[in-house]
């Protein structure tokens, strides 16, 4: 028996008398792959309840019960930033253009650059934003824990946005 690495297979190049398998007439959406294409699904403003500032929030995928964490693009406005809040299940944010902030509760506020990766474990206070003078868009990739992804808390206030 043959073992190929999968990044030829990955791409659509078969080795030579390999066929790509196609679904069964009984296949499901849960066991088929499935495309979302870009632009599909609404982006809608982040609540003024939890943002400071212009925010743009552009739903990647959902959480499933088959992975158990959500995707969405988030862009923040120069100066616009989230709301103190922490994540049950933890979130890794990808930090994908512009400057942006965050900062843990009483450490100081950090910078980031595109390619950054921020890793917010379950349960500590944060929160994340634009640079005062850059807009800044990130991956959010937030857990679910008993349909929860997030607790949200006070907003930053301008001071504590300034401190760096």
């Amino acid at each position: 028996m043959k073992l190929f690495c999968g990044l030829c297979c990955a791409a659509g190049i078969l080795p030579m008398g390999i066929v790509q398998a196609s679904p069964s007439a009984a296949g499901t959406a849960n066991d088929v792959q499935q495309i979302a294409r870009a632009g599909t699904q609404a982006a809608s403003a982040g609540p003024a309840e939890f943002f400071t500032g212009r925010v743009r929030v552009e739903p990647v995928w959902p959480a499933s019960k088959d992975i158990p964490a959500s995707g969405s693009n988030v862009t923040f406005e120069p100066g616009a930033r989230s709301a103190w809040h922490t994540h049950p299940a933890g979130q890794r944010l990808v930090v994908l253009s512009g400057t942006g902030l965050t900062q843990e509760w009483g450490k100081p506020v950090q910078i980031l650059h595109p390619g950054d990766v921020v890793w917010c474990p379950p349960g500590v206070k944060h929160w994340h934003g634009a640079a005062p003078d850059s807009a800044m868009t990130h991956l959010a990739v937030t857990g679910m824990l008993d349909g929860k992804n997030v607790d949200w808390m006070e907003k930053v206030t301008d001071e504590e946005y300034g401190r760096r």
